[in-house]
């Protein structure tokens, strides 16, 4: 028996219906839509308690038309049903630890660990809603924070190798002679080698083409 889910336009095709007439009795007669009890505050916020478990994370998320949400959830859901425990528009801080705490302090105090960035509101919200859980940083963002920082660093010794090589240029003109950039074992400049750098640096070692690294072996 097939157990994967088809859309209205696969169902619709196959019984020879239109598409929007199989939405619209779905929603309206079908489905449990008209009554659900959280569509009233659904474009708000949607909390389901049920799904709260030891192990959470919460993380903003832009949806749509770049508007953000802050989103709990749970990590033994493995994003699948039962995985959202709160959906917040917005990431004030008051108005998600006000949705949060709609959850019985009892259940929220079994929460022994709960993973988020290194916002300030993420980790007050987590603090205030989850006063017993361990508050661990994602990975994620704390590489791409070591990345940013690395790309800077990069930036900074590229403008002053440009500003090194014009200087040499201007004294050259000035002395008559002809300007002729070093050129390093791999044939890039120094100049080039830092702007040429920039891919690798965001990439794992072990994607590394062998001009990358080539470059990284000159670079670092």
């Amino acid at each position: 028996m097939d157990s994967k889910p088809n859309d209205c336009n696969s169902i619709a095709s196959f019984y020879g219906v239109k598409r929007r007439n199989l939405q619209y009795h779905y929603k309206d007669f079908l489905s449990d839509f008209k009554i659900w009890d959280q569509k009233p505050h659904a474009k708000q916020w949607l909390l389901f308690a049920k799904n709260i478990g030891r192990r959470l994370s919460i993380d903003e998320t832009s949806l749509s038309n770049d508007e953000l949400y802050t989103i709990l959830t749970n990590k033994s859901g493995k994003g699948k049903k039962g995985t959202i425990v709160a959906m917040v528009a917005g990431t004030k801080t008051e108005t998600v630890i006000a949705i949060i705490d709609k959850i019985p302090l009892k259940r929220r105090n079994l929460v022994t660990e709960i993973t988020l960035d290194m916002a300030g509101n993420m980790g007050l919200i987590a603090k205030k809603c989850f006063p017993n859980a361990t508050r661990v940083t994602d990975r994620f963002h704390v590489q791409k924070l070591a990345t940013e920082a690395l790309q800077e660093i990069r930036i900074k010794y590229r403008w002053q190798a440009i500003n090194q090589e014009n200087e040499v240029i201007e004294k050259a003109k000035k002395n008559k002679k002809r300007f002729e950039s070093e050129v390093l074992t791999n044939g890039d400049t120094l100049k080039q080698l830092l702007a040429r750098s920039s891919y690798f640096l965001y990439k794992n070692k072990s994607k590394w083409s062998v001009n990358q690294i080539e470059r990284a072996n000159l670079l670092f």
